[in-house]
């Protein structure tokens, strides 16, 4: 979290438009079947571990990640030092009701803040230049995109040249858990990497596929990686 913190600072002093993403066991999934996803993930200069899935494939295949870096997490301590460093954040995404609520919470926690603005995430995709130049005109310093993924990675993509905001990060569902519409999993469950699951049983019908039909997929995808791994491995042996 510090070293993301310290790069992110860098990015924003710098002001060359930076697309950031997290990755989960979802996105893994979803990047197996996308090949654009899989190009903007992997050509994304900042990349955190959101999902405890991720730490453990990493232990698996040899790759030492520090630790889990939520995306909630990131989010909010990056509005403690955008009060802190004077940057002023946009908030674009959720429904009507919902980001009115998150923007009275914002300006209540945070009164001497600068905010960029706050707009709703449902509109047309002949309506996204009208939305860019919005957001243009703001000189915001981070974006916060409150959308779903494949989503999100998308239009942060496809758009931020044009959007010329030093940091946008995709923050998920975390505005409706911020403006209490959802909850968040409880601090023991987090540290148990069981996050998962809390969502699971508030909402099993929507996520019984991507938990337990997608977690199993996930396994598949470390299994192969670990064997071709191996495989290498041995090939190198053999050429020596």
């Amino acid at each position: 979290m510090s070293e993301t913190l310290e790069e992110i600072e860098r990015i924003i002093d710098a002001r060359k438009p930076t697309q950031h993403v997290v990755i989960n066991a979802n996105k893994i999934n979803l990047m197996y079947q996308d090949e654009k996803l899989r190009q903007i993930v992997n050509s994304a200069p900042l990349i955190n571990a959101d999902g405890s899935s991720i730490l453990l494939a990493g232990k698996i295949l040899g790759h030492k990640i520090p630790e889990r870096v939520t995306g909630i997490d990131l989010f909010e301590k990056l509005l403690d030092i955008s009060v802190v460093k004077g940057y002023r954040p946009f908030f674009l995404g959720a429904t009507q009701e919902v980001i009115e609520t998150l923007q009275t919470h914002f300006q209540e926690k945070y009164p001497n803040m600068s905010f960029a603005g706050f707009r709703n995430g449902y509109f047309q995709t002949e309506e996204s230049s009208e939305v860019v130049r919005q957001i243009r005109e703001s000189k915001a310093d981070i974006l916060f995109l409150g959308f779903s993924s494949p989503q999100k990675e998308y239009w942060a993509n496809e758009y931020l040249n044009e959007l010329d905001v030093p940091f946008v990060m995709g923050v998920g569902g975390s505005f409706d858990v911020i403006a209490g519409k959802t909850t968040r999993a409880p601090k023991w469950m987090q540290k148990l990497g069981m996050e998962w699951f809390y969502r699971f049983i508030q909402e099993p019908k929507r996520m019984f596929k991507r938990y337990f039909v997608g977690n199993l997929q996930f396994l598949g995808h470390i299994c192969k990686a670990k064997v071709q791994g191996l495989q290498k491995k041995r090939g190198n042996k053999s050429a020596n």
